[in-house]
């Protein structure tokens, strides 16, 4: 990300931040390029097609997409405390795909998506946290990717968080969903992928 996008990132942050009402129900959106809409006007972004959602229902959301493409669980890690300066109510974890498009070790996958939601509750008691899970491609081989599957449901298993077992679902390895590289989502795609996030958080919102 070059240092002019990062900057105008921040001042989108920071005033998100400074609008946020007390009544409000903020849900932080924690991801890589495919929840900060990579390719799309950020108001094509599933976080912001949340955001339409709720606001045509009249209900008290805040959705923050703090998305950063090329980020692995690794980044993330890194990045979790800057994002904890801002009150939220749900956490939304998309990372890892990164990881798995490089081959990254499983084991150090599940080890830095737990401390983030560590930091998270240990920083922001009582907030709901919604682990979106992701596949590694198939060209990876078929034990990488079971042991990458199995990341995420370990995760679920042994935290209170809310699952969703593949971020992509519907969307992954649909060429007309896709864009030419075949991995980020179309506007299309995000409209589907914002479906079935809202399909998870709807009850968390609304409950």
């Amino acid at each position: 990300m070059t240092t002019a996008i990062a900057a105008i990132s921040l001042l989108a942050f920071l005033s998100a931040t400074a609008n946020t009402g007390g009544e409000k129900i903020t849900i932080l959106f924690f991801g890589d390029s495919i929840t900060a809409g990579y390719g799309l006007d950020p108001d094509q972004a599933f976080p912001a097609l949340i955001q339409d959602r709720a606001d045509s229902l009249g209900l008290p959301v805040e959705a923050v997409n703090a998305g950063v493409s090329g980020e692995t669980s690794a980044g993330g890690l890194r990045r979790v405390d800057w994002v904890l300066q801002r009150p939220f109510n749900i956490f939304v974890l998309g990372l890892g795909g990164n990881d798995g498009l490089r081959g990254l070790d499983p084991d150090h996958t599940r080890e830095n998506l737990q401390k983030i939601m560590d930091k998270v509750r240990e920083n922001r008691p009582g907030v709901k946290i919604v682990l979106a899970g992701m596949e590694a491609p198939p060209n990876m081989g078929e034990e990488y990717t079971r042991r990458f599957r199995q990341v995420f449901q370990a995760l679920a298993d042994a935290n209170d968080v809310v699952f969703m077992p593949f971020l992509l679902e519907d969307v992954a390895g649909i060429p007309e969903r896709n864009m030419s590289d075949g991995i980020h989502p179309t506007a299309g795609g995000h409209r589907i992928i914002a479906g079935n996030v809202w399909k998870v958080l709807e009850p968390i919102i609304t409950p």
